[in-house]
């Protein structure tokens, strides 16, 4: 069985939020090393230990905000962004941009996918996300399709 969608864009800010979060999801362990710093106040009194850390995880996260942003512009990306339709069956993901191009993903390159209350987020790497919202699909019965798909894949 296959699941059609409606055409969609995916917006820049709806791309560099999805981004974010899933960085943050991932790489949750930056936290922890800035703790580890602001730690060093209970031996030595100073604030420069807070400051620092702080600065430090500012710096981090602004420089993948950057990253998220210069992505929305690069020409290699630009198809990203523009009104796409998408095939999901159970041997692939076929990426549409008209019914005589597209561009199929295997199963074995997203990494991760989650379940959002209104979506689907399929993750290829850090910087590519595949974002579906449930009101691209034509009825409940490809939204339960596609989730089924992805737990046979082990991905949610």
């Amino acid at each position: 069985m296959i699941a059609k969608t409606k055409k969609y864009k995916l917006t820049t800010n709806t791309y560099m939020q999805l981004g974010l979060r899933n960085i943050i999801r991932e790489q949750w362990w930056v936290f922890l090393i800035a703790l580890a710093i602001v730690s060093g106040t209970f031996f030595v009194r100073t604030i420069w230990f807070v400051l620092g850390a702080s600065m430090g995880l500012l710096l981090y996260f602004l420089f993948w905000l950057i990253q998220f942003y210069g992505i929305t512009y690069l020409e290699q990306n630009r198809l990203l962004f523009e009104r796409l339709c998408y095939e999901i069956s159970s041997q692939q993901i076929i990426i549409q941009l008209t019914s005589k191009q597209g561009m199929p993903i295997a199963w074995e390159q997203v990494k991760r996918a989650t379940q959002g209350k209104d979506y689907f987020l399929l993750v290829i790497s850090k910087t590519h996300l595949i974002h579906l919202p449930y009101k691209i699909f034509n009825s409940k019965h490809e939204i339960k399709l596609v989730e089924t798909i992805l737990k046979r894949k082990a991905l949610i």
